[in-house]
């Protein structure tokens, strides 16, 4: 699906582009599949099926805006036209109806079971396409931000697509892009050589790591010196394999020349990971996660910090870039949602170490008290001349004695 957002002054403007007054093949009849007028439908008997031109021509839409007067945006009309494919069956008007409404829900114009939403209302003038004509303005006067809408229409249209079975993306493979296979062994001499470099580009980038070149009868190929020591092989062997496997080459680098592998923040990640389901208690748990969620430099902070500085910087090198740039910043709206949600949760965790240190105490304290009745009973049943009913031990202490009576 394939969705066009459009901006206008009043639900009026719009009857030319709805109704085709200029279509030579003949005007197009315009129905209304669904709406949702908010407070006006209690006071007025408004059409929810049949010719929308009651609903643009009347201003049912425009109310809220001519409501509030010059506070107002220029352009106070939305609509949003969507396509679906062609190539698949066509949806009724109840399915074209409920997309209507997804989108309006997505986008936050009117969110579901909220009473001063935007008014809108779904109107269909061809095959395989619907639009969703309404008003920023909401019922109780604040004004909808449309800053992310495009964003949030284009993932709800993709969503429905994916739902319906008309999301049809190609997978290229490697095999739609052939790249020499190039291989880097360690022969038993001591040297390190490349083959398979029969192109120039990755005979380039060969040399540039410090390979020699040689070309004699037994083709192209690339030569580390024997006199290279193997720590320093290793390193230009892995360096070459990095480079070439940027450019999309397929490069079989020998298991004994690939180096330490450099600590990147993935592996950090790992790392801590590793940390936190090897933690024996919940002190040591807290310090690894604090690592995680530390509000000023924790790895989910700066994760979110990157985020941002990309959408930021998108839209500084392209300002039409938008939508790219509106997915990084919801990206990062939704961390700053999960740094909210998880506001205390280390302290929580360092909490829940006293608690668990209290509890051993306490079942510590209750076994010493036990032992302690035990040895007064005890005591009491080696008195000479006791009578024979105090020799009886309590039932409780006597459970955890192990003790069992025994019947004649």
């Amino acid at each position: 699906m394939i969705a066009h957002l459009q901006r206008a002054t009043t639900t009026a403007a719009l009857i030319p582009a709805l109704y085709s007054l200029d279509e030579p093949h003949g005007r197009l009849r315009p129905r209304l599949i669904g709406a949702d007028y908010r407070g006006a439908d209690k006071q007025l008997q408004l059409p929810l099926f049949g010719d929308p031109q009651e609903v643009l021509g009347g201003g049912v839409l425009d109310a809220p805006a001519l409501r509030i007067g010059a506070r107002a945006p220029e352009n106070p009309v939305w609509m949003c036209s969507v396509r679906s494919d062609p190539r698949h069956p066509d949806l009724s008007d109840a399915q074209w109806a409920d997309v209507a409404r997804r989108l309006v829900t997505a986008t936050g114009l009117a969110p579901a079971g909220d009473p001063d939403g935007c008014r809108w209302a779904a109107i269909r003038n061809g095959d395989w396409s619907v639009h969703v004509v309404a008003t920023v303005v909401r019922e109780d006067g604040y004004i909808h931000g449309t800053y992310r809408d495009p964003f949030h229409v284009q993932a709800e249209c993709t969503r429905i697509a994916a739902e319906l079975g008309h999301l049809t993306r190609t997978v290229t493979t490697a095999k739609d892009h052939r790249m020499p296979v190039i291989t880097i062994s360690a022969e038993p001499s001591g040297s390190v050589v490349a083959t398979g470099t029969s192109d120039d580009l990755s005979a380039t980038l060969l040399r540039h790591a410090g390979f020699k070149q040689i070309d004699d009868w037994h083709g192209r190929r690339h030569r580390l010196p024997t006199t290279t020591p193997r720590p320093d092989a290793a390193a230009i062997a892995t360096h070459a394999a990095e480079m070439l496997r940027a450019a999309r080459y397929n490069v079989d680098l020998d298991p004994r020349l690939e180096a330490e592998p450099v600590n990147t923040a993935g592996q950090q990640i790992l790392h801590l990971t590793d940390q936190l389901r090897g933690s024996s208690d919940f002190a040591e748990l807290a310090g690894a996660l604090d690592q995680l969620l530390d509000p000023d430099d924790g790895m989910l902070v700066r994760l979110q910090e990157s985020l941002e500085a990309t959408s930021e910087h998108i839209t500084d090198l392209d300002p039409d870039q938008f939508e790219l740039s509106d997915r990084f910043g919801s990206a990062s709206d939704q961390l700053v949602a999960v740094q909210a949600e998880l506001d205390g949760a280390v302290e929580e965790v360092r909490r829940a170490t006293s608690g668990a240190a209290g509890t051993a105490e306490a079942r510590t304290a209750d076994d010493l008290r036990t032992r302690a009745a035990l040895a007064r009973s005890t005591t009491a049943t080696a008195a000479p001349g006791a009578p024979a009913s105090s020799t009886r031990l309590p039932p409780a202490l006597a459970a955890a004695a192990g003790l069992t009576s025994r019947t004649r």
